[in-house]
């Protein structure tokens, strides 16, 4: 089944298959997750966002619109709903927990916050850097070289042809070599590569 290709498998979804959704989950479950987690900056909500957004798909599957015979396209852009609500979820949580009289003891949280891992700690200051581009290098970049959507693909989403696409992400690269230490951020693969 995971030979056939998304619009075939969408179609087999549409009408209630789980196997041809399951297919699919497993095709793009990981730039999916790669996508929240650019979108988040944490693994946790990462995970949160990436199963809810195969969860909505689930549910909307009769209104997706694929791209090239590609549903990752449509996929990107339900995670970034989730992400922007789950962001105003949390942000009405935390109104109303400030909202709260002081707990008497005073729970100490500052040794669950030390333990926090070094790589999700560099990794913000990368997306940090990220969001310092431009806009359209900045979409671009994530497109191709974080969510894995081919050129001619993210040429589509974006409104312009494939070359500009290319540029935008090489000027991208260049940019994020000069904000970032290369010895210091993590694997960003700065070489172009053919797609």
């Amino acid at each position: 089944m995971s030979q056939q290709t998304d619009r075939h498998l969408w179609s087999d979804a549409t009408a209630g298959d789980g196997d041809a959704f399951g297919a699919l989950f497993d095709r793009h479950v990981q730039a999916v997750h790669r996508h929240c987690y650019w979108l988040t900056s944490s693994y946790s909500d990462a995970e949160d966002a990436t199963q809810s957004t195969f969860l909505l798909a689930w549910r909307k599957r009769g209104q997706a619109r694929l791209v090239d015979d590609s549903i990752l396209p449509w996929l990107l852009t339900v995670a970034a709903y989730v992400v922007r609500d789950q962001r105003r979820s949390l942000h009405r949580w935390r109104n109303a927990v400030l909202r709260l009289p002081p707990e008497p003891d005073g729970v100490d949280f500052a040794g669950e916050v030390a333990g926090r891992v070094d790589s999700q700690r560099h990794m913000r200051d990368v997306l940090a850097a990220i969001r310092r581009l431009p806009r359209a290098e900045r979409d671009a970049l994530v497109l191709c070289v974080w969510s894995g959507v081919p050129y001619a693909d993210a040429a589509l989403v974006l409104g312009v042809n494939e070359a500009a696409v290319r540029a935008r992400v090489s000027r991208a690269r260049r940019r994020l070599t000069r904000l970032l230490d290369p010895s210091n951020s993590p694997a960003i693969n700065t070489s172009e590569e053919a797609r």
